[in-house]
C-alpha cells in the first residue's frame, strides 16, 4: 500500500522521509570521512608499510577509480534488485573491506584492499540520491534534503580530521579506517525500518558487455594519465591512453544502439544536466590533488601531527557548510550562475594563496587559502547537485544520480593522479640530496617527502638537517606549482559557469513560473531538455511507487 507522499506529486514529506533522510546521509558522511582521514594516515602508513611514491598514490586513488568505474553499473543493478536492498548490501561489504584494509600488511595488501572499499562503495553512492528524489516529491523539499545530504558529506570533512587525528595519535594509522564499522551497523540496523524500497520493473537488463567495456575505458585511461604526469610521453603511458580512447568509442557506439544502455547518452543532451555535470568533474579534478597536497604541506613541512593537522582544517570545512546553506537561501533570489561563477573565484583567491605559501611559517596562509578554497565550493556543489536532479526526466533519476557520482569520484581519483604527479615531479625535480647519502637512501628521499623524512631519521643531525630543509623546500615548490595552475583553472572555471548557468532564473522565480530548480527555465537544446523541463518527481511507468519488501 502506498502512502499519499508516493501517490501525489507535489505531496509534503511526512516524519519518516525525514528520519529516512538522517539515514541516507550516513553513507555520505562515512564516504567524507574515510577519504578525509586517509590522507591524514598517509605519513603514518608510509612510515610503517614503505611504499613507494606510485604505491602511495594508489592506495588515495584507486578507491575512487574503483567507484567511478562501477557507479553507472550499479546504479542499473539498484533499478532492478531495489536500491534500498544495493545500499544495504553495499553497507555490509563496506563495514568487511574496511576490516581487512585496516590490518593490511603490505602495500600491495592496502591497494588491493582500498579496491575493494571502491567496489562496495559503488553500490553505496547511487542509491542515497535516487532514493532521495523518490522520498522527496514537493521540489523546494527536496532542494533541502539534497542540500541537508550535500552538507554531510561536506561534514565529514569536519568530523574526519579531528576524529582520525585523535585517532591517529592514540592508535595505529589502521584505527582510522575502522570508523566506517559502526557507521555501516547503524546503516544496516537503521535501513531496513526507515527506508522505503523502490525498484522499477521496467528497468533493463545488465549488459555484460557494456559493463566490460567501461572498465576497459576507465582504467587504461586513467593509468595512462598517471603515467603521463609522472614519467611524461612514454610508450607505456601512450599506449593506455590509446587503449582507453579505443574502448571508450567501442563503448559509446554500444550504447547508442542498444534499447537499454548501461549509460543512458540521452542525459548529456539536456543542456543544465550537461553543464553541472562538466563543472563537478573539473572542479572535483583539481581539488581531488591539492587536497592531499594541503595535508602533506601541514605535516611534512609544518611539523604538525596529525590532531592539530585534523582541527586546523575543520575551519575550511565549515567555510563549505556556511557557504552551502547561504547559498542554497540567495539562489532563490539570485541567479545561480552569479553565485556559482562568484564562488569559483573564491576558491581561485585561495589558490593564489597556496602559491605563494613558504616553506617557513607556511601555517597561516595555507589555512586562510584553505578557507577560501572549500567556502568558494559551497555554491556550485550545492547548487551543482540540485542542478542535476532537477534536469533529468523523472524516470532517469536513477541513473542521472549515478551519473553525477561518477563524474565527481573520476574527478577526484584524477585530480589525486594528476596533481599530485605533478607535485611529485616538482618536489624530485627541486630536491638537493646531501652528497652523504648513499645510492639507495637517495633514492628512496626523491620518491617522497615522506620517505625523505624516513631516510632523515637514520642520519646524523648535520646531513639530516640538509635532507630535511630540501625536502621541505622542494615539496613546497611543489605544493606552489600545483597552487598556481589550480588558480588559473578556477578563473576559467568560472567563466565556464557563467556561461553555462546565465539562463537560469532564481529558483523562486522558477517555482512560481511552475519549474523547479534543477532546470529552471533552461532553453531547450532538443526535445530531451523538453521532455526533462522541471515537474515533481512522480510515479512513472519507468519510476513506480516503492516496492515494499
Amino acid at each position: 500500500m502506498q502512502t499519499s507522499i508516493e501517490n501525489e506529486p507535489n505531496a509534503k514529506a511526512t516524519r519518516r522521509e525525514w528520519l529516512g533522510l538522517m539515514v541516507l546521509v550516513l553513507p555520505a558522511l562515512l564516504l567524507s570521512v574515510d577519504l578525509t582521514v586517509l590522507y591524514l594516515a598517509l605519513p603514518h602508513l608510509a612510515e610503517d608499510l614503505q611504499p613507494s611514491s606510485s604505491q602511495q598514490l594508489w592506495i588515495l586513488d584507486v578507491y575512487g577509480f574503483m567507484l567511478a568505474g562501477l557507479l553507472v553499473t550499479m546504479g542499473t543493478l539498484g533499478d532492478r534488485i531495489g536500491r534500498r536492498k544495493l545500499l544495504l548490501i553495499g553497507g555490509a561489504f563496506f563495514g568487511i573491506a574496511s576490516v581487512i584494509a585496516a590490518y593490511s600488511t603490505s602495500p600491495e595488501m592496502l591497494i588491493a584492499s582500498r579496491a575493494l572499499l571502491g567496489f562496495a562503495g559503488a553500490t553505496l553512492a547511487p542509491s542515497t540520491l535516487a532514493l532521495i528524489t523518490n522520498m522527496f516529491r514537493n521540489p523546494k523539499e527536496r532542494a533541502t534534503a539534497i542540500a541537508v545530504w550535500t552538507s554531510c558529506f561536506v561534514g565529514g570533512g569536519v568530523i574526519g580530521p579531528v576524529l582520525g587525528g585523535f585517532m591517529l595519535s592514540t592508535f595505529w594509522w589502521g584505527s582510522v579506517l575502522l570508523l566506517a564499522v559502526p557507521v555501516m551497523v547503524l546503516l544496516l540496523v537503521a535501513g531496513p525500518v526507515l527506508l522505503p524500497e523502490y525498484r522499477n520493473p521496467d528497468a533493463g537488463r545488465l549488459d555484460p558487455l557494456s559493463v566490460g567495456l567501461s572498465l576497459l575505458t576507465l582504467f587504461p585511461f586513467i593509468y595512462g594519465v598517471k603515467e603521463l604526469a609522472r614519467e611524461g610521453w612514454e610508450p607505456v603511458s601512450i599506449g593506455a591512453l590509446v587503449v582507453g580512447i579505443f574502448f571508450g568509442v567501442l563503448f559509446v557506439r554500444r550504447q547508442n544502439h542498444l534499447e537499454d544502455p548501461l549509460l543512458d547518452l540521452s542525459l548529456f543532451k539536456i543542456r543544465v544536466y550537461r553543464g553541472a555535470m562538466m563543472l563537478g568533474l573539473l572542479v572535483g579534478t583539481i581539488t581531488g590533488g591539492s587536497l592531499l597536497l594541503v595535508n602533506l604541506q601541514l605535516q611534512m613541512v609544518e611539523g604538525l601531527s596529525p590532531l592539530k593537522t585534523g582541527l586546523w582544517l575543520v575551519p575550511g570545512a565549515i567555510g563549505t557548510l556556511l557557504a552551502i546553506g547561504l547559498s542554497t537561501g540567495l539562489a532563490r533570489t539570485i541567479r545561480p550562475a552569479f553565485l556559482m561563477a562568484g564562488g569559483l573565484l573564491v576558491s581561485a583567491a585561495g589558490y593564489v594563496l597556496l602559491s605563494q605559501v613558504p616553506s617557513d611559517d607556511s601555517l597561516v596562509m595555507v589555512v586562510i587559502g584553505s578557507i577560501l578554497i572549500n567556502a568558494g565550493l559551497g555554491p556550485a556543489v550545492a547548487l551543482g547537485y540540485a542542478m542535476i536532479v532537477g534536469a533529468a526526466p523523472p524516470e532517469k533519476t536513477g541513473s542521472a544520480s549515478a551519473l553525477s557520482e561518477t563524474s565527481g569520484e573520476f574527478g577526484l581519483a584524477a585530480g589525486i593522479a594528476i596533481l599530485g604527479s605533478i607535485g611529485t615531479f616538482v618536489y624530485r625535480d627541486e630536491l638537493s640530496v646531501p652528497a652523504e647519502l648513499s645510492g639507495e637512501a637517495a633514492t628512496a628521499a626523491r620518491e617522497s617527502i615522506a620517505n625523505a623524512m624516513a631516510v632523515a631519521q637514520e642520519l646524523p643531525d648535520p646531513v639530516a638537517g640538509d635532507l630535511i630543509g630540501s625536502a621541505r623546500d622542494a615539496f613546497t615548490s611543489g605544493l606552489n606549482v600545483v597552487g598556481a595552475l589550480a588558480a588559473v583553472l578556477f578563473i576559467a572555471l568560472a567563466a565556464l559557469a557563467w556561461q553555462w548557468f546565465k539562463h537560469m532564473p532564481p529558483t523562486a522565480e522558477a517555482e512560481s513560473g511552475g519549474t523547479d530548480s534543477g532546470s529552471e527555465g533552461a532553453p531547450s537544446d532538443d526535445a530531451a531538455e523538453t521532455a526533462a523541463q522541471p515537474q515533481p518527481v512522480a510515479s512513472t511507468t519507468a519510476e513506480p511507487g516503492p516496492v515494499r519488501s
